[in-house]
């Protein structure tokens, strides 16, 4: 019985030992494929945490990572980086577009050509991009509103700076003027202007607004440039505007820990670059996928429609000195994007 029992266990392991390693080496890729991430602003330090874990887990697959994009606030020119890219055929595009409508034709030119495009933080939701990695934007904006709200005892005049256009930004405003009108009645939205994530443009927007509103009380915007220029206004009125946003960079942290900034909602960014590729990894790889649906027999990618939530986290003074860029670099020991 023991011999019987011995020459069954060496026969499954014979039998079974080729199965796991076929299984696992779809998850060992080849440092010739090339995954790109597209950025606009590119030089904006939103994006860096992003691609940190996207290389990361670019590196841990064992394939090549790039970073790129332009430094322009330009749809235009951040459509011509795509196509760039797409002249490269890389093994797969992780993107955040500035615009939703514009880039549906490419990345849906981009499917057809079997190069996969995740978007991350912005979506273009009527292509033919398989995955999209974000943070909840409506519960940003909810977050920040009642956050102001709160600290404002509930009542007052706040304002907005916005991006129009841009898919999540305006997501985000919308979600911060929703939650103040449905839960904070006593709170007036006095102005609104678009600063298009440049501080100039904040900065003169916020001491009209407080010229035309000697009460305002709050303003929100839904990146990190435009408070830089909020801010400033706001410390030069000295009236006691809280400056509410999204996103962090070192400004805006030092900002925090100097009372000039309220605070932050900062998105999981590693999240997004670190699931935004193995989503990548795994629609390049469809083949090792075989779900209970039809797309095996429609050609379709079986990872179309997928949608992440990263997270979020609350940046406030207190919580300010986790956040910066450099100290993350050291501690990591990596170059970050130039790598």
């Amino acid at each position: 019985m023991r011999k019987l029992f011995a020459t069954t266990l060496a026969a499954l392991s014979l039998a079974v030992t080729p199965a796991l390693a076929q299984d696992e080496q779809p998850f060992k890729g080849s440092e010739e494929d090339q995954y790109y991430m597209i950025t606009f602003v590119s030089g904006v330090e939103y994006w860096f945490p992003v691609y940190e874990m996207m290389k990361q887990a670019g590196q841990q697959l064992g394939v090549d990572t790039v970073y790129t994009g332009t430094p322009e606030y330009d749809v235009t020119k951040q459509l011509a980086v795509f196509e760039q890219v797409l002249a490269r055929n890389p093994k797969g595009i992780l993107i955040a577009p500035m615009n939703p409508e514009p880039f549906i034709e490419p990345i849906n030119r981009a499917a057809e050509m079997g190069i996969p495009v995740v978007t991350f933080g912005a979506d273009s939701p009527n292509s033919k991009r398989v995955a999209f990695v974000t943070s909840d934007n409506a519960r940003e904006g909810q977050v920040a509103a009642d956050a102001v709200a709160e600290a404002m005892g509930g009542k007052g005049q706040y304002a907005v700076l916005e991006n129009p256009g841009q898919d999540n930004h305006d997501r985000r405003i919308a979600a911060f003027i929703g939650r103040m009108e449905s839960n904070w009645p006593d709170m007036e939205l006095v102005a609104r202007a678009a600063s298009n994530q440049d501080p100039t443009k904040a900065y003169n927007a916020v001491l009209s607004m407080a010229q035309a509103n000697p009460e305002l009380g709050a303003i929100f915007m839904p990146e990190a440039n435009s408070a830089l220029g909020a801010a400033q206004a706001a410390k030069e009125l000295n009236t006691g505007i809280k400056v509410m946003l999204t996103d962090v960079n070192g400004k805006i942290l030092d900002m925090l820990k100097a009372g000039e900034v309220f605070g932050s909602l900062n998105p999981n960014q590693g999240i997004q670059g670190y699931m935004g590729m193995m989503m990548l990894y795994l629609a390049a790889n469809s083949d090792m996928i075989d779900p209970m649906n039809a797309t095996s027999q429609t050609g379709e990618n079986p990872f179309a429609g997928v949608v992440i939530d990263n997270g979020l986290a609350v940046v406030t003074s207190e919580n300010a000195d986790f956040f910066y860029w450099d100290k993350y670099l050291e501690r990591r020991g990596t170059d970050g994007i130039k790598e």
